[in-house]
Protein backbone atom coordinates (compact mmCIF):
# COMPACT_ATOMS: atom_id res chain seq x y z
CA UNK A 1 0.00 0.00 0.00
CA UNK A 2 1.74 3.20 -0.99
CA UNK A 3 1.86 6.12 1.80
CA UNK A 4 -1.28 8.09 -0.48
CA UNK A 5 -3.57 5.12 -0.23
CA UNK A 6 -2.65 4.68 3.46
CA UNK A 7 -3.62 8.45 4.12
CA UNK A 8 -6.65 7.93 2.58
CA UNK A 9 -7.56 4.84 4.58
CA UNK A 10 -6.43 6.57 7.62
CA UNK A 11 -9.34 9.53 6.02
CA UNK A 12 -11.60 6.70 5.83
CA UNK A 13 -11.37 4.94 8.84
CA UNK A 14 -11.94 8.54 10.95
CA UNK A 15 -14.92 9.29 8.82
CA UNK A 16 -16.35 6.45 9.96
CA UNK A 17 -16.00 6.95 13.80
CA UNK A 18 -17.33 10.15 13.20
CA UNK A 19 -20.03 9.15 11.12
CA UNK A 20 -20.85 6.84 13.72
CA UNK A 21 -20.26 9.23 16.65
CA UNK A 22 -23.08 11.44 15.03
CA UNK A 23 -25.82 8.70 14.89
CA UNK A 24 -27.05 6.78 18.15
CA UNK A 25 -25.11 4.20 19.72
CA UNK A 26 -27.24 1.23 17.55
CA UNK A 27 -27.40 3.29 14.56
CA UNK A 28 -25.47 1.40 11.29
CA UNK A 29 -23.68 3.17 8.07
CA UNK A 30 -23.02 2.13 4.95
CA UNK A 31 -19.58 2.04 3.29
CA UNK A 32 -20.57 4.18 1.28
CA UNK A 33 -21.34 7.04 3.48
CA UNK A 34 -17.61 7.04 5.01
CA UNK A 35 -16.65 7.61 0.37
CA UNK A 36 -19.33 10.23 -0.16
CA UNK A 37 -17.68 11.97 3.28
CA UNK A 38 -14.01 11.49 2.36
CA UNK A 39 -14.74 11.93 -1.69
CA UNK A 40 -14.10 15.93 -2.92
CA UNK A 41 -15.94 15.98 -5.61
CA UNK A 42 -19.02 16.77 -7.24
CA UNK A 43 -19.64 13.63 -9.53
CA UNK A 44 -19.52 10.42 -8.23
CA UNK A 45 -16.27 9.26 -7.77
CA UNK A 46 -16.76 8.34 -4.55
CA UNK A 47 -17.34 4.82 -5.99
CA UNK A 48 -13.44 4.40 -6.48
CA UNK A 49 -13.30 4.63 -2.46
CA UNK A 50 -15.62 1.57 -1.85
CA UNK A 51 -12.97 -0.73 -1.89
CA UNK A 52 -10.60 1.44 0.49
CA UNK A 53 -13.86 2.30 2.61
CA UNK A 54 -14.65 -1.63 3.24
CA UNK A 55 -10.79 -2.21 3.81
CA UNK A 56 -11.19 0.84 6.58
CA UNK A 57 -13.64 -0.96 8.43
CA UNK A 58 -12.08 -4.16 8.06
CA UNK A 59 -9.06 -2.61 9.98
CA UNK A 60 -11.33 -1.00 12.65
CA UNK A 61 -12.93 -4.34 13.09
CA UNK A 62 -9.87 -5.79 13.74
CA UNK A 63 -8.98 -3.13 16.44
CA UNK A 64 -11.90 -3.76 17.89
CA UNK A 65 -13.63 -0.14 16.96
CA UNK A 66 -16.24 -1.27 15.14
CA UNK A 67 -18.76 -4.75 14.23
CA UNK A 68 -19.65 -5.69 10.64
CA UNK A 69 -22.51 -6.49 9.89
CA UNK A 70 -24.97 -8.06 7.18
CA UNK A 71 -28.89 -9.02 7.68
CA UNK A 72 -27.88 -7.25 11.51
CA UNK A 73 -25.62 -10.14 12.56
CA UNK A 74 -21.45 -9.71 13.20
CA UNK A 75 -19.92 -11.28 10.33
CA UNK A 76 -16.57 -12.17 9.44
CA UNK A 77 -15.10 -9.53 6.92
CA UNK A 78 -13.83 -12.38 4.82
CA UNK A 79 -16.65 -14.59 4.22
CA UNK A 80 -18.71 -11.38 3.92
CA UNK A 81 -20.38 -11.36 0.23
CA UNK A 82 -22.39 -8.17 -0.75
CA UNK A 83 -23.84 -5.07 0.84
CA UNK A 84 -22.25 -4.53 4.49
CA UNK A 85 -23.18 -2.10 7.74
CA UNK A 86 -20.90 -1.05 9.96
CA UNK A 87 -21.96 -0.03 13.44
CA UNK A 88 -19.83 0.61 16.90
CA UNK A 89 -18.33 -2.37 18.43
CA UNK A 90 -20.80 -4.17 20.76
CA UNK A 91 -18.87 -4.05 24.35
CA UNK A 92 -19.69 -6.65 26.87
CA UNK A 93 -19.49 -5.15 30.54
Amino acid sequence: MTHTERQTEQRLEQAILDLLDRRGPTATICPSDAARAVYEGADDGWRALMEPARRAARHLMATGEVDITQAGRTVDPAEARGPIRIRRARRIR
